[in-house]
């Protein structure tokens, strides 16, 4: 069967729980899966009741086995194209395969562009880190080196000394943060970072231009998100910026209705700072949704005698 209700683009944690809803909402659903979940990287999922300390890998394989279970059907690939067709959508993944629907979810959740600095991504998602409610406990009362990327650094500077008393803005020339930092009395370093020290493949410091090592243990970084889908092309959207400038988002209504009818999205897609609990929620919002459209529609048929024009 390559025609479905629903097709979910993105099996992570929002998708898996859009799919998992709409599966046992008895809803045909197909959830395409690239394999590149967001937090990839980091060791354990965090903050997600009854699930802390769960590695992303065996959450996700959790995941899929209940959508399975309630006869939902995942494809392992990467969509390349969709679009409308007739009154659904058609989706191609890798190219070659195809299948539509009567409704899309987008759920493809965001990249993370880590900067080519020598030393950071390799301890991304370890000490190297951006979200204090995902890994703040596993760094708190180490030596909190904040890297600024871009204005936003102060927020970040302001918010970990919730988990540590040693927390230092480098400013890496954004400017103005120096002087904001002073007024709430948080320790700065100016110049530029080359580097982040490594001893025994860890972090162990920040190297400036000037060759100067500063000795930390955990570094905080607010990278920039982008939504990597060349695919919405096809169905008329587009990522726009995020009004806090973290990145790019695709924008929705309250109830994670895109600009074109029939086309929804949930999770990080939409909101870049939703821990993995957050987006999983908003996208089981998004199926109970479509679970209801279906519903009605169904009902409208059953009311239409054989041969009246609906």
């Amino acid at each position: 069967m390559d025609d479905f209700d629903v097709i979910v683009i993105g099996g992570g944690a929002a998708g898996l729980s859009a799919g998992l809803m709409l599966a046992r909402a008895r809803v045909s659903v197909l959830v395409v899966d690239a394999g590149a979940p967001r937090n990839a990287r980091a060791g354990e999922v965090h903050g997600l009741f009854g699930r802390d300390g769960t590695p992303p890998a065996e959450l996700l394989a959790r995941g899929r086995a209940e959508v399975q279970g309630y006869g939902g059907r995942l494809v392992a690939g990467t969509v390349t194209d969709a679009r409308p067709d007739g009154p659904g959508f058609s989706v191609t993944v890798d190219g070659d395969r195809r299948f539509t629907a009567r409704r899309i979810v987008v759920a493809t959740g965001l990249v993370d562009d880590v900067p080519d600095l020598p030393g950071l991504r390799e301890r991304w998602g370890a000490e190297v880190v951006h979200c204090p409610f995902c890994h703040g406990w596993e760094v708190r009362d180490t030596a909190i080196a904040v890297l600024a990327l871009s204005p936003r650094a102060m927020h970040q500077a302001l918010l970990f000394h919730q988990w540590s008393p040693d927390v230092t803005l480098f400013v890496n020339g954004q400017p103005g943060l120096a002087e904001e930092a002073a007024e709430h009395g948080i320790p700065v370093v100016a110049g530029i970072a080359e580097a982040v020290e490594l001893r025994d493949g860890r972090v162990a410091g920040i190297r400036l231009e000037n060759g100067d090592v500063h000795p930390v243990e955990t570094v905080v970084i607010g990278p920039r998100s982008r939504v990597v889908a060349p695919f919405l092309e096809g169905l008329g959207l587009a990522a726009v910026e995020h009004p806090s400038g973290i990145g790019e988002y695709l924008p929705t209504d309250a109830q994670g209705r895109t600009g074109v009818p029939g086309v929804w999205a949930a999770g990080n897609v939409t909101d870049p700072s939703a821990q993995v609990g957050g987006a999983a929620a908003t996208a089981a919002l998004v199926a109970a949704q479509l679970a209801m459209e279906f519903a009605l529609e169904k009902v409208a048929r059953l009311r239409t005698p054989a041969g009246s024009p609906e």
